[in-house]
């Protein structure tokens, strides 16, 4: 099981590697690393589980941030009703993904981002793109995917999937402005 412990943060220069593409066939190896990785995730967003092993909540998690320069990445979203229920859950453990297609329409969130291999909370937007469509294999349902995504599941895997060039989140936050609004770009809640 996967621990805060074994999250490398912006101080480590590995964080700035860039990730290598994974050979398919998986390996049962880096098949099992992914559904750690994802498992990560989904006890983070437990409250109970998250308190018991002192997890910080995440949605997505990329294999630099343990320390494996491998283009591999889990996201796990959950979206509520106004209710408080979940409605709709999107989860993956993705090897080798790549945006193929983007809107030229920008996006940010409106509280700015954050990041587990980032301890100190950094203020600033960090301008997205609104719409991506990502193309990869997912280990969850042991097939390739093609993932359109909108809002703050675009903004995710852009965020993971920046990982893999050894670029955190606040490399595209304007130095001099930070929290500007980003011109006709859509906000996210």
């Amino acid at each position: 099981m996967l621990l805060m412990k074994d999250i490398i943060d912006d101080k480590n220069p590995l964080i700035r590697e860039i990730s290598q593409p994974v050979e398919m066939p998986l390996s049962k190896e880096d098949e099992q690393l992914l559904l750690d990785m994802h498992e990560f995730l989904v006890h983070s967003q437990d409250e109970e589980l998250s308190k018991k092993y002192d997890l910080r909540p995440a949605v997505g998690i990329a294999g630099v941030q343990i320390g494996v320069l491998k283009r591999i990445c889990a996201i796990h979203v959950l979206t509520y009703n106004e209710d408080g229920d979940v409605k709709k859950v999107d989860d993956y453990a993705l090897v080798n993904p790549k945006i193929i297609s983007h809107t030229e329409k920008k996006s940010y969130l409106k509280d700015g981002e954050g990041c587990l291999s980032v301890n100190d909370e950094v203020q600033g937007l960090v301008p997205r793109y609104a719409k991506v469509t990502v193309k990869g294999y997912d280990v969850l349902t042991h097939q390739d995917v093609t993932i359109v995504a909108r809002g703050f599941l675009a903004i995710c895997l852009q965020h993971e999937l920046d990982h893999f060039d050894g670029k955190l989140f606040y490399d595209h936050i304007d130095k001099n402005n930070p929290t500007m609004p980003i011109r006709n770009a859509i906000i996210v809640e």
